[in-house]
């Protein structure tokens, strides 16, 4: 575990994240020297707390993963849904940031539906290989129910509705709640298996 001396000092300075605790701004992008992944977060808010974020990024930097972050100007809500937390949207410029790197580590929530429809979004838009972490648990086919291509379940070709694909999954990383030693070495375990797939 980092402790919190550490997460804060990453998310003020070494990440540009907004102030103490791990909370971030939204529609800020803190870029790494050579994009390879970027982590996406959605908006802070009531219901959206990003403090993960600054762990699992400083986790994938000491292990020498190049990392930018992305906070979502409107990432709170669900698609094409108005909610108390706003309504989720992506711009074409976010999408054109995260399509500048080799993969996309997406962090979203806690409830199933929402993170597919999040996940599903982004991925329409941006050609990528993503990396998803969430709370709930969800699975390959959930994502290729929804007509998102991913490593194991592929949607039939007339199905398809996402440009970016689904590589690896981690669960159980809780928001608004310090990330475990065990989960960010799964995080880490990930995002290098993604990569090496992409060297192959």
């Amino acid at each position: 575990m980092f402790d919190r001396e550490t997460q804060v000092v990453d998310c003020r300075h070494g990440m540009g994240l907004g102030r103490g605790g791990g909370l971030a701004q939204r529609g800020t992008l803190s870029e790494t020297g050579r994009p390879d992944v970027i982590a996406v977060a959605m908006s802070p808010g009531r219901r959206h707390i990003t403090k993960p974020v600054c762990e699992l990024t400083y986790g994938m930097r000491r292990e020498e993963i190049q990392v930018s972050v992305l906070v979502l100007n409107t990432g709170s809500g669900v698609p094409d849904t108005n909610m108390g937390s706003g309504s989720f949207g992506i711009s074409p410029e976010e999408i054109a940031q995260i399509n500048r790197h080799k993969v996309a580590v997406i962090h979203t929530g806690n409830i199933r539906d929402h993170v597919v429809r999040k996940v599903k979004a982004i991925l329409e838009q941006a050609d990528i290989p993503a990396v998803v972490v969430c709370q709930t648990l969800v699975d390959f086919e959930d994502f290729a129910m929804a007509g998102v291509k991913t490593r194991l379940v592929k949607p039939k070709e007339s199905d398809i509705l996402a440009k970016g694909r689904v590589m690896e999954i981690v669960t159980g990383v809780t928001r608004g709640e310090s990330c475990s030693r065990e989960k960010l070495n799964e995080l880490v375990k990930a995002v290098k298996t993604t990569m090496r797939s992409l060297e192959n």
